[in-house]
């Protein structure tokens, strides 16, 4: 297997008890995080919690980091990132957390060194408005949610 050429290069401090965020496979896009906790957390049916991950980040200039959920909780048990995709700006100095929900019917408990979420790092472009007066017509127009059907 090939595995991406770039690489970039991303400061980070580790105050928790586990290792550096990890690739699972060659091609994936998301790196593990892992909970950081000094007791269990049980999530009941409809919370929510802020788990720590003991990492602080240096993003660069020009990114931002993702926090998205794992497909494997959110199947299995309904636990689930709430603000999915969670985005932590290049500026931002303070511990990564991740905003855990539990959708599902039982309690899910949250214990030390589980992966939690993946973190995906983005480039991002800024943007500038021009305020126009009406915008361009397209063949899609106004359609919105549902409009292209189901098949």
């Amino acid at each position: 297997m090939s595995t991406p050429t770039e690489t970039l290069p991303v400061r980070i401090v580790n105050k928790g008890r586990h290792p550096l965020p990890q690739y699972a496979t060659d091609h994936s896009a998301g790196l593990d995080l892992r909970a950081n906790l000094d007791a269990p957390i049980m999530l009941a049916p409809g919370q929510r919690a802020l788990i720590p991950t003991g990492l602080f980040l240096e993003l660069p200039e020009g990114t931002e980091a993702q926090v998205r959920p794992r497909s494997g909780l959110a199947f299995k048990h309904g636990v689930t990132v709430l603000n999915s995709p969670g985005t932590i700006d290049a500026d931002y100095r303070g511990e990564v957390g991740v905003l855990l929900i539990n959708h599902g019917p039982e309690p899910f408990t949250v214990n030390d060194g589980e992966r939690i979420a993946q973190l995906v790092v983005a480039r991002y472009i800024r943007v500038s408005f021009a305020e126009v007066p009406d915008l361009r017509a397209s063949e899609r127009g106004a359609g919105g949610f549902g409009h292209t059907g189901v098949r």
